[in-house]
This record gives C-alpha cells, structure tokens and sequence, in this order.
C-alpha cells in the first residue's frame, strides 16, 4: 500500500549545455535534491553538505576506517600536558581568488563551525585560546584534554573558508563561496531549482597519497561537475539511460532492475554507512510539546513499511530494528528498542492518542514534492498519523521551502510547522555528538529544539568517558532516553546504491558523492 506508482517517460529532456572547450571533459550528475541553500554551516541539509566537499577542503579528513589524517595539515603537535594542539598548514594553498590560505582564516573559519557543529560545541567550552601563531601556524589550548580533536575536525563539515567569509554570524548565511578545494563553484551559473556547477581549480594542490573517503589525494580529472536537478527520478533514470546525465546519485528503487539492464549502466553501492530516516517534530508547539503524544505514537511506527517505501524490493540494501545510533558502528544498541520493534499495535496507538490529552489539534506535516526519498517517508508517515486519528494538514512545497519553513518557532496559525521527515547519513548517527537529532539543547539545538537535561547530561558524560565501554553503557542509557522523551522516531536504516554510466570509474566508497579521483572515458 505504500509502494510508488512508477511516471513513464519515454526520454530525458536535452540538457541546455554551455559552450565548453573541445576536449572538455564534463560529468552530468543528478544530486539527491535541489541546492537552496549553499552554505552548510547555516542549514544542515545533506545536500549543502555534499556541495560543501566539493569546493572546501578540511584540516583534517577521514578516510575509508573513518581515521583522521592531516588533509590541509601538514601535520600537528600535542603538548605533554595534551592541552595546546599546534597545527601547521601545508605550504601552497590557495582560495580560489587566488589568495593564500592563511591560519588566520582556519582560526575564523573554526570559530563560525564550532557554534553550529556538536563537536565543535564541546570543544568551544573547554577551550582557553584559539589563535593564528603566524601564517601556517594555529594553536588551540584547552582546559582540559579532547583526545578525539582530530576526528572532531576531520567529520561533519568542518570546512575552511576565507577570514571575511568565516567572520559572518553562524546563524546567517554567507554571500560568496570561495573555496580552496580541487573544484571551484560556478555562482554565476548557479540557478536554484535547476543546476549547479563547479569548475575543476587548476592551482589546487592535492596530498601525494592515495584519496580514501574525504582523506588523502583529491586529483580533479574531469574539468566540469555540472549538478542537474531532476526531481523526477523516471526522467533521470531515462536521461542516464540515453547518456544525458553520467551520475544518479540516488535512482528510484522500483527503477533499479531496469537500469541494471540498461546498456551503458551500471547499478552500485558505494555507500559506507547508509541512511536512517526520522520523523521530526516540533517541540515548542502543540501538539508535539506533548511527550505523551509522542511516545504514543510508537506502537503505530512499522520501520519495515518506511524501508519498502523508500527501497521498494531491494531488501538486502534495507535494515529495519533502528534505534537512536547507526547499525553497525559500536554504539548501536537494543535498549527499549521493544518500543519499535514488538508487535505493531494500531489500536493501542490510537488509544494512548486519546489518553494523551490531543485535542484534535492541526498538525502540519510538511512535505517535499522534489525530493523522492524523503517524499516517501512523509506519504508513509501521514498515513500513520491519520490512522492514529490526528488532524493532519498535509502541506507540500519544494524541500527548499521545507528548509526554509522549519526554520520558523511561530505557531501553525503564524506560518510554522508540527512535523516533517528527513534522514541522516550513518557518520552524523553514529555518535551523540554529531548525532543533532538526538541533542536535547532547546533553543540551541536542530530544528525541533526539544529540550532534555536527562540526554544532555548523558552526551556531556559521553565525552569524559575513558573507553569505548563506558561510551556504550551510556548510549544504552541515551537511547533509553530518547524512547522516554521520543525528540524523533527513527523509521529504518538502508544503504542507497547509484547508477552511472561505465564511461565513469574511480568513484569512491563514501556517505557522500565525491568527484575527485572520478574519471570519464
């Protein structure tokens, strides 16, 4: 019942295309959703992040094991007491206007992305001084030891940009895009709702070592990414099969067994972690202020029917059995998973619905019309809230206007929201830190700004604890929490593949598209 109609197209459209040198080499790439929003310290969409790797690079990178390595660093001291960390950039960076990368610019940089970042945010409060020594040189000294500064630095999107860029407020958006990665951003060409591209930078310098993850050597061989919004997973399906696009980052399910098919296609999954997909609400408003509410409507969540929705018949790239942390890295965890995994009880549901107080109050669901994946959450989702009996005002708009609406705290008579769906890549769940779905921050938290002290006590002590063991006893206690309190209802976790054409190869193993090391014949 939740399966999607299939829309027939019999081919793409022709791509309107820039006159480009001959020889050119230019990879077509349909991304997951439209670019609205391209600064990705100020929204935290998955894809303002993935545009963020390809045109900022980081200080440190992870590679495939998820270890951090010195990417922009040449390398880094820790003093004895390990409270001064003296990092030392690589000689011949450069931004793309030409101007050298200075240790004044990661100092700012660093600054802007710790008000916004979970890591960054515990490193903010143990931190004495953070400076440029000189132009290559930045030391921070802490209060007390942060053993994981590397990681820290190396995950999430802890990009490095100009001073004057890094200087904005974090809570506003930056007005140009100046990078110093191997791909440089085509603003003028950039149009919302239609494409975005980027320009491989001639004068980037990339490490002499083998690129992994978002780690090592990051060679540029083809000269143009151009971004090709397609909201219609059928017409991308189609242009890839005519040779319109190279790249469909994330291909309809129900549409996989035809593009294996197809001559010239080839269906892969180089995902490392996969996705969980959530349900959100907003807990400054009725009626999700309500934990009751909430917590009721767990038995009514089948994670099974999200993952058929969203990977239809490919059950072997699907996991259902969520909790709050990513399955398969060390702090996935059974704890009262009970509450989503026992036997689904509708009934019940729409008992505890009426027992909780709800009133009938409207509950605007807000949903996105260009983008698939997270559309079928949101189809499946209403349907939940329905059968529990809430009044849903089901609102579709672009996922731009989603992203722009959830900013708002007013009231649903004043323009806000009650709930929307989303997802994660497995890195952010994995741990409470980067994991913003789960703080318990209030106003400073992620969108929802449910507030916690039980869960905000628990993620403070998750980052004093002195091995992974302990880390585990208190995600197990994390995860007992949010069963309790219920700031998002995870729906299931699932591996999404991509669909290429074979003149592409070199497309490495990540949680996000990367084209360095691509290369098309």
């Amino acid at each position: 019942m939740y399966r999607r109609q299939l829309l027939q197209v019999s081919a793409a459209a022709t791509l309107a295309r820039p006159a480009l040198a001959q020889g050119s080499k230019v990879l077509r790439f349909v991304p997951q959703a439209n670019l609205a929003n391209p600064d990705p310290i100020w929204t935290t969409t998955v894809v303002a992040r993935n545009h963020g790797y390809v045109i900022w690079d980081t200080l440190f990178g992870l590679d495939a094991g998820l270890i951090p390595r010195p990417q922009m660093l040449a390398g880094y001291t820790l003093s004895d007491d390990k409270l001064t960390w003296r990092l030392t950039l690589r000689t011949g960076l450069l931004w793309h206007d030409g101007e050298r990368v200075r240790a004044v610019d990661c100092v700012a940089s660093l600054a802007r992305w710790m008000k916004r970042d979970g890591f960054g945010q515990r490193i903010a409060q143990q931190l004495a001084e953070m400076r440029a020594v000189d132009d290559l040189t930045l030391e921070l000294r802490l209060t007390k030891p942060f053993a994981p500064l590397p990681y820290a630095l190396g995950q999430g999107s802890c990009f490095m940009m100009p001073e004057r860029m890094a200087k904005t407020d974090a809570f506003q958006q930056i007005n140009e895009y100046v990078g110093s990665g191997p791909f440089k951003f085509v603003r003028d060409e950039w149009v919302s709702g239609s494409r975005a591209v980027y320009a491989r930078f001639d004068k980037y310098l990339p490490r002499d070592e083998p690129a992994s993850f978002t780690a090592g050597g990051k060679r540029a061989y083809v000269d143009r990414v151009e971004w090709v919004v397609m909201p219609d997973p059928a017409t991308a399906a189609a242009a890839l099969q005519t040779g319109e696009v190279d790249w469909v980052e994330q291909p309809l399910s129900d549409l996989l067994p035809v593009l294996r098919k197809a001559p010239g296609v080839v269906v892969e999954n180089v995902d490392l972690l996969g996705a969980i997909g959530i349900i959100r609400f907003n807990h400054l408003q009725a009626p999700f202020d309500n934990p009751k509410l909430r917590r009721a409507l767990l038995p009514a969540i089948e994670q099974s029917s999200y993952l058929a929705a969203i990977m239809g018949g490919e059950t072997a790239l699907a996991r259902d059995g969520v909790g709050v942390f990513t399955l398969g890295t060390p702090l996935a965890n059974d704890e009262g998973l009970k509450a989503l995994t026992g036997s689904r009880d509708l009934e019940l549901a729409r008992r505890l619905v009426k027992e909780s107080g709800y009133k009938g109050e409207r509950v605007v669901l807000m949903a996105p019309s260009d983008f698939p994946v997270v559309n079928a959450i949101t189809q499946v989702t209403r349907s939940v809230y329905e059968s529990v009996g809430l009044n849903v005002d089901f609102v579709v708009a672009d996922w731009g206007t989603v992203v722009s609406r959830r900013n708002s705290r007013e009231s649903v008579e004043k323009g806000g929201w009650s709930t929307f769906c989303t997802y994660g890549d497995g890195l952010s769940y994995s741990n409470p830190a980067t994991h913003t779905a789960l703080w318990g921050s209030g106003l400073q938290g992620w969108y929802g700004w449910p507030t916690s002290p039980r869960i905000e006590a628990l993620r403070a002590a998750w980052y004093e604890a002195p091995d992974m063991p302990a880390q585990q006893a208190l995600a197990r206690q994390m995860q007992a929490a949010a069963f309790d309190e219920v700031p998002y209802i995870p729906v299931g976790q699932w591996y999404q593949p991509i669909a290429r054409r074979t003149s592409l190869s070199g497309i490495l193993k990540s949680i996000l598209p990367i084209f360095w090391e691509v290369r098309k014949v």
